[in-house]
């Protein structure tokens, strides 16, 4: 009888099989290469693979929000990196953003920046992330994660994602910011609610994420206000 663990590995090869077959008989105009099931099931790699041998440079117009490019060989993806001039993150109206937001909406953000105001924001955090700094955030990390996976049920089945991954990037973000820790759970549900797509299941309708991220803005001001002349701190909101 075919133990727990074979029939997993079975049903994995066949998954792998099934999208290595789809690869490599759907015509390249039809890749959406940044599909979540791809992601979801672990099957991008027969897809990427292929680019890489016959299309590295990809244009996808098969995408439910709107056309992109794909850049999959390691030399071009470093070239469009490190080359701001050519391959803005910024230009308007989106930048590197798959949707333009409407005004009021549409406020700067550090990872769309070019030089010359990406570098002066990154000074502004960069003592955060000092050897000296990250060897004493590991020594908290290491507590944290002893602490979730020690509390966790046995023998049971639970949520992985939701007891582990999720609630330590929440607790590490809220360490960074500095922010009230009974109330850390709003850190996860703004960062899905800012990247939620149309019909995501997130969010019902643009106005609720406006809303949503309204309540963002307020709550940061608010710490903002309380911190901006106060003694300095070690978080990134008070650096």
């Amino acid at each position: 009888m075919m133990n727990i663990q074979t029939k997993i590995a079975t049903d994995k090869e066949a998954v792998q099989r099934a999208a290595r077959e789809e690869a490599y008989s759907m015509p390249l105009k039809d890749f959406h290469p940044g599909a979540p099931r791809l992601f979801q099931n672990d099957t991008l790699w027969p897809f990427f693979e292929r680019l890489r041998k016959e299309e590295p440079v990809h244009y996808c117009s098969t995408a439910p929000i709107e056309p992109y490019w794909s850049v999959t060989k390691y030399n071009d993806i470093m070239h469009v990196d490190t080359n701001a001039a050519i391959f803005s993150s910024d230009v308007p109206p989106r930048g590197i953003a798959n949707r333009a937001d409407p005004a009021g909406y549409d406020w700067p953000s550090f990872i769309a920046m070019d030089e010359p105001h990406h570098a002066p924001q990154r000074k502004t955090v960069s003592p955060m992330f000092t050897p000296t700094h990250l060897d004493e955030l590991a020594v908290l990390i290491r507590q944290r994660v002893r602490k979730v996976l020690d509390g966790l049920p046995r023998n049971e089945t639970f949520n992985f994602v939701e007891r582990v991954s999720i609630e330590l990037t929440t607790q590490m973000l809220a360490t960074l910011f500095d922010f009230p820790w009974e109330e850390r759970r709003k850190l996860t549900r703004w960062s899905d609610v800012s990247t939620a797509l149309p019909k995501s299941g997130v969010v019902s309708s643009p106005e609720e994420r406006r809303r949503e991220m309204d309540e963002c803005r307020a709550y940061f001001e608010k710490l903002w206000n309380e911190r901006v002349n106060a003694a300095p701190r070690n978080d990134l909101l008070s650096m």
